[in-house]
């Protein structure tokens, strides 16, 4: 078997590697469960390639990323559940649904007009589903409610995001960041209140509070708080490196030097990276 351009070659080498008698022990033994970390593990890494600006790494965790989809068409069509191209045919309809200005006739002209184009059809498509499964006697673990159509299964940060998103379409918002910023001193304050009086867990509690209001004034800047942390991760990374660094100059490493040492020469990474 050699590298092809083809998709279908990629399913065929996943068949193989799954196949009960000749293929690869490892990948016989996967189900959803064991897959779902690396599928996830996988996106991330696409994010990180992005924000390196680095298109050949994209192109290749792009690819770790697709194998993923097909590792869990084939699990599911050895099952007889669906196949790869029952995937592609749900998105393909999906998409041609959710751009009717596109594919069909809209008045929605603007990204604002289209993104709330989107709310509606998802939502329709959501009560669709609910329907079917009642027919089937399956509930889906699906709620009514404005927040309904928020997975919990997202990163803790996105589903905050995903959920004051949801609020605010039904008017539950602050009109201005102002107020978000008030509302996170006015967690931090009983943050301190409670780790004053040594309430570790209602501590927790709180600090819940704090990050969940700094996603919403992220929000209110237009700015993706999971973006804005990761800059701020690349940012320590690299003013860490820094101090490392000039601690090797200095025949030190971190363990053997003091806190104000390591001090002075974040100073002055600050000013240089």
């Amino acid at each position: 078997m050699k590298p092809t351009r083809d998709i279908s070659g990629l399913i065929e080498i996943m068949a193989a590697l799954r196949h009960p008698e000749t293929g690869c022990p490892w990948d016989i033994k996967q189900d959803f469960s064991s897959i779902k970390p690396y599928t996830i593990e996988e996106a991330y890494e696409v994010a990180d390639a992005i924000e390196r600006n680095d298109p050949e790494d994209l192109c290749d965790e792009l690819g770790d990323l697709l194998l993923q989809v097909v590792f869990h068409s084939r699990m599911a069509e050895e099952e007889n559940l669906f196949s790869f191209g029952d995937v592609v045919e749900a998105i393909t309809r999906k998409m041609i649904r959710r751009h009717p200005h596109v594919f069909e006739r809209s008045d929605a002209d603007t990204p604002d007009k289209v993104k709330a184009q989107w709310a509606d059809i998802k939502a329709e498509e959501k009560a669709e589903r609910a329907a079917r499964r009642a027919r089937r006697g399956q509930s889906g673990g699906e709620t009514s409610g404005a927040l309904s159509g928020v997975p919990r299964a997202l990163p803790a940060l996105k589903e905050a995001l995903k959920l004051q998103e949801a609020a605010s379409r039904v008017g539950f918002d602050w009109g201005a960041a102002g107020p978000v910023l008030d509302k996170i001193e006015e967690e931090i304050s009983e943050l301190r209140a409670e780790m004053a009086i040594g309430r570790s867990d209602k501590a927790i509690g709180e600090l819940g509070d704090v990050i969940f209001a700094l996603a919403n004034l992220a929000r209110h800047l237009k700015a993706d708080p999971e973006d804005a942390l990761r800059s701020t991760n690349t940012k320590f990374r690299n003013r860490f490196s820094y101090v490392e660094q000039g601690l090797e100059k200095q025949g030190k490493t971190p363990r053997d030097a003091t806190l104000d040492e390591m001090e002075a020469l974040w100073q002055r990474a600050k000013g240089q990276v």
